[in-house]
């Protein structure tokens, strides 16, 4: 089977595998996860982004927390990719492609104030932890409780993530 895609649609290319998981289930699956692959891989580079140009009084704080951060989300974001591919499925994983699907706000030009980035940034992980938790329940509707534990370890990995960054925010 060639693979089929155009800007409008996914590629339709799939992989024979053994993995016991419906077929049939295996594709609403793919689409999942490769929205969280989109996702995620977008909150990497903002969150590179931030960590390249962030300015102001606790710099070298966010400066490294904002590294740290990214390379959690990195990781995360290769655990996604891997289980579109241990489906079957082809994992759209690059920066265009991520762009294109990603359901975060694009970070904005222009801003570099170390607490202005912290709440930018914050926002995009409340955000992507908002759609990861629903991807819990839609993994479990499909009868996939493996792909409902790696989404609630990302969760996890998102909340905690956040907590560090709101920290930041609170003076009392």
């Amino acid at each position: 089977m060639s693979p089929t895609t155009t800007k409008d649609a996914p590629s339709t290319h799939t992989f024979e595998t053994r993995i016991h998981v419906a077929p049939k289930k295996r594709a609403p699956l793919t689409e999942l996860i490769n929205q969280h692959l989109a996702n995620l891989s977008d909150l990497y580079t903002q969150t590179k982004y931030a960590h390249w140009n962030v300015r102001g009084h606790h710099f070298i704080g966010v400066h490294k927390l904002f590294d740290e951060l990214a390379e959690q989300v990195e990781e995360a974001v290769d655990t996604l990719a891997e289980r579109i591919s241990s489906l079957g499925g082809v994992a759209r994983g690059t920066a265009r492609m991520a762009a294109e699907n990603s359901a975060l706000d694009e970070f904005p030009e222009g801003v570099f104030n170390d607490m202005e980035v912290v709440a930018l940034l914050s926002d995009r992980y409340a955000h992507a932890g908002k759609e990861v938790r629903e991807a819990i329940d839609q993994s479990d509707e499909l009868d996939d409780p493996t792909t409902a534990d790696m989404f609630t370890t990302i969760s996890r990995m998102l909340d905690h993530s956040l907590y560090f960054l709101e920290a930041h925010l609170q003076s009392k």
